[in-house]
C-alpha cells in the first residue's frame, strides 16, 4: 500500500471483512491504467484477505453504469451479490467536448446507482486532463486510487452491516 493511502487509512472496521464480496467493473479503454487501478485493488483486498472477488470489463467509461446495474440484477437470488461494487475507468481530456459528456453521464450513472442499489457502488473513475495525472495516482504524489477504492469498499461494507445491526 502506498504510503499516502497508509496515512489515510483508519483500519476501524475493516478489519474482519474476510466473507465480504467485492466486484470491480472496468473499462478496456486506456487499459494500462485501468489495470494499475485494478492491481492496487486487488493488492488491498488481499490484505484485508477479501477473497470474494469478481472482475467484468467493459468497453469504456460510459457503458459502466450499465454494466454495474445488469451485473446487480443477474445475480439476485444466486449468492452471488457483491456487498460492493467498484467501478473503474480513466477519461483523459482530449480536444472535443466528448470528455465533459463522458464524465458528466458516468457520474451521474454511479450517483443513481448508489441511490438504487442497496450495495455501494464506488467511483473508482480517474477523469484527469493527461496521462501524467493518471500516473500520479497509481501510487505517486497522489496516492494510488485503486488501493483507495478497495479501502472505500470495505468502510461501507462495514457501514452497511453496522448500520444493519441498527449500530
Amino acid at each position: 500500500m502506498s504510503e499516502h493511502n497508509k496515512s489515510l487509512l483508519n483500519d476501524a472496521g475493516i478489519l474482519n471483512l474476510e466473507d465480504a464480496s467485492v466486484v470491480m467493473v472496468y473499462t478496456e479503454w486506456n487499459d494500462a491504467i485501468v489495470n494499475e487501478l485494478v492491481a492496487g485493488c486487488e493488492k488491498s483486498l488481499q490484505q484485508y484477505k477479501v477473497s470474494k472477488t469478481n472482475k467484468i470489463i467493459v468497453p469504456g467509461a460510459f457503458e459502466l453504469p450499465y454494466a454495474c446495474k445488469q451485473y446487480w440484477e443477474n445475480t439476485k437470488g444466486t449468492g452471488q451479490q457483491p456487498g460492493a461494487i467498484i467501478a473503474f475507468g480513466c477519461v483523459i481530456r482530449g480536444e472535443t467536448p466528448h470528455f465533459d459528456y463522458v464524465c458528466k453521464a458516468v457520474t451521474e450513472g454511479i450517483l443513481q446507482l448508489n441511490l438504487q442499489l442497496p450495495v455501494p457502488v464506488i467511483f473508482g473513475i480517474l477523469t484527469v486532463d493527461n496521462e501524467q495525472q493518471a500516473l500520479d495516482r497509481l501510487g505517486g504524489a497522489h496516492g494510488h486510487k485503486g488501493e483507495e477504492a478497495a479501502i472505500t469498499a470495505l468502510k461501507m461494507i462495514a457501514l452497511q452491516r453496522d448500520l444493519a445491526r441498527g449500530i
